[in-house]
């Protein structure tokens, strides 16, 4: 897997700029693409001071001391910023918001929370659905076909990369699910979850983050706990990541922690694609697959997706150094036409899009603040994805107080635990949500 890097201009602290784009590193190897950063590394000794020189008087000729080799500077410290939402789930009526002549384009949908995903470092979302083979009509519910457009326009909005493991994944049997790669890798964007050869699942997604000189490694991993009961791509056990859905067995995802450790990754991120749909609180399953990771001491950071409604965020004991590792159990929608009036539940016009710091110093030893903030879907007007706080007032359908309330339903989802993080605090200057991603 050697998707094309797409480059963003990104701001990533009032102080800062990096330019991040995606890398996959081949197991067995460890090799990847480096990063490309707009300040890059001075080249060998152009940092080494002039060769000093020497002085003497009438009797002394001219005399050069020899070079002496730049002193060794300690490897910095490297923060930033990583944003995650929940799932992509395009029914029928989000692709009749999105359709524009012949194709669609999802532009208008995302574009209210463009600033906030291409501001970070590193976005992750979820594709929850498969895009349609070629030659075949895009769907909704219950067998979901996404155009290729989808993934395109979630590129333009500012993600670098999805987990691509759902109960959806093969909706449109291994077409759908090569289809859905060759997309993502068309719009240079990485993915986890899927392959679409035995070879390619075998590598490990890794987004490089490059400052001062030094790269720091960042895979992701991703995992669903089932597929709706239809069966894996016969001959193709490797095609998608599928978990034990009871939460008695985390072998799988712990076992591709250690492999990414393994090939360099100073930082690994789970997507876990489990258990109950419309309930807030997670579940036994959840809680107990969240536990084992934690406890497995090799993920830094658990993204949770399924529920269709936010979950809680909280931090488990455990982690890399035993420093705890934080777990979003469910991060809610982030585009669909689910809400009250189609599906009973109101929580689901809403999501969490988790933002997380992480500051890696030379030991390694990993340190991980998060937040959250909230997005609601105005599905009655298009479809659209509004970032929304308690003070946000109305916003394209909704009134005010429609909007306050779904805040209030994220706020009490996620919990006490993780803090709000609305733009306007001046107290959260690691995250400067200010420069659109460039088409």
């Amino acid at each position: 897997m050697n998707p094309s890097p797409a480059h963003a201009s990104r701001a990533r602290r009032a102080f800062s700029v990096l330019t991040a784009c995606l890398v996959a590193a081949v197991i067995g190897t460890g090799a990847a693409l480096t990063l490309a950063s707009n300040h890059t590394p001075d080249a060998p000794g152009t940092n080494a001071p002039n060769a000093p020189q020497a002085s003497g008087g009438p009797l002394a000729g001219p005399s050069v001391l020899p070079s002496q080799p730049a002193p060794a500077m300690p490897d910095p410290t490297v923060s930033f910023t990583l944003v995650a939402a929940g799932d992509v789930l395009p029914h029928q009526p989000v692709l009749a918001s999105a359709a524009k002549g012949k194709g669609y384009d999802f532009t208008k949908q995302f574009a209210p929370t463009s600033a906030m995903i291409s501001g970070a470092d590193i976005a992750i979302c979820h594709m929850e659905t498969p895009v349609a083979p070629p030659g075949t009509k895009p769907s909704g519910y219950p067998m979901f076909g996404a155009p290729a457009s989808l993934v395109r326009d979630l590129g333009k909005a500012g993600w670098d990369g999805c987990s691509t493991a759902s109960n959806h994944t093969v909706d449109r049997g291994f077409d759908g699910l090569k289809a859905t790669l060759d997309a993502f890798q068309d719009a240079g964007m990485g993915y986890a979850g899927s392959a679409r050869t035995e070879q390619e699942s075998t590598h490990v997604q890794f987004y490089n983050v490059v400052e001062g000189g030094r790269t720091v490694k960042v895979a992701h991993i991703s995992y669903t706990y089932g597929l709706n009961g239809l069966p894996v791509p016969s001959g193709k056990p490797w095609s998608v990541n599928v978990l034990n859905a009871d939460g008695a067995d985390v072998t799988p995802i712990v076992d591709a922690a250690a492999n990414a450790r393994d090939h360099g990754a100073d930082v690994v991120i789970a997507s876990v694609h489990c258990c109950v749909e419309y309930v807030t609180q997670p579940n036994q399953a959840q809680v107990s697959i969240a536990t084992q990771i934690a406890k497995s001491g090799l993920v830094d950071l658990y993204i949770g997706h399924h529920a269709h409604v936010p979950q809680p965020i909280e931090k488990l004991p455990g982690g890399p150094n035993g420093a705890g590792m934080w777990v979003a159990y469910g991060l809610g929608n982030f585009i669909s036409n689910q809400d009250a009036s189609t599906v009973g539940h109101a929580e689901t016009a809403n999501g969490l899009v988790l933002r997380a710091t992480f500051t890696v110093p030379p030991d390694d030893h990993v340190s991980v603040d998060v937040g959250w903030s909230a997005v609601t879907v105005d599905r009655t007007h298009g479809h659209v994805v509004y970032p929304i706080t308690k003070n946000t007032g109305a916003v394209g359908g909704l009134s005010a107080s429609q909007v306050k309330s779904r805040w209030q339903l994220v706020a009490d989802a996620a919990g006490p635990q993780a803090p709000e993080i609305t733009d306007d605090e001046q107290h959260l200057a690691d995250f400067v949500w200010i420069t659109p991603r460039l088409p």
